[in-house]
């Protein structure tokens, strides 16, 4: 079990980085810390990703002419460059719904003056009140 464990220890690297993000996001009031939590969550999602992709002594997915592969290559597996390809796709997605929330918490911090999310709770609450009366 231990040489289970030692061998696959970039699993237990992988669940660490998703349990600060989530801790991040949930945790913390303030908006950039949990934009910050939500790109390392990403980042442990993209990087597990990709090393369940990579198989052991592969090689890219070329397909050599008949009877022309070069020496050494004869039964060697390719690897899958799909899981590659869908986190260079959620990475560039990534990157864009970070700017978007970081202009938005722009906005925030310049109509509240704060980006504490206990204290825009509580400005919204006070102007639902004094709306009522």
């Amino acid at each position: 079990m231990l040489e289970f464990l030692l061998s696959h220890y970039n699993y237990a690297i992988y669940i660490a980085l998703m349990m600060i993000g989530l801790y991040a996001i949930l945790a913390r009031g303030n908006l950039v810390k949990k934009i910050i939590g939500l790109n390392i969550l990403q980042t442990a999602v993209f990087l597990f990703y990709i090393s369940i992709g990579k198989v052991d002594r592969g090689t890219v997915p070329v397909i050599w002419p008949a009877g022309e592969r070069p020496p050494g290559f004869e039964n060697v597996p390719y690897e899958n460059p799909l899981p590659h390809v869908l986190m260079l796709t959620a990475i560039v997605v990534g990157v864009s719904v970070t700017a978007v929330a970081l202009a938005l918490i722009v906005r925030i911090k310049a109509a509240y003056g704060t980006v504490e999310e206990d204290e825009i709770l509580e400005a919204d609450e006070l102007r639902d009140r004094e709306g009522d009366a």
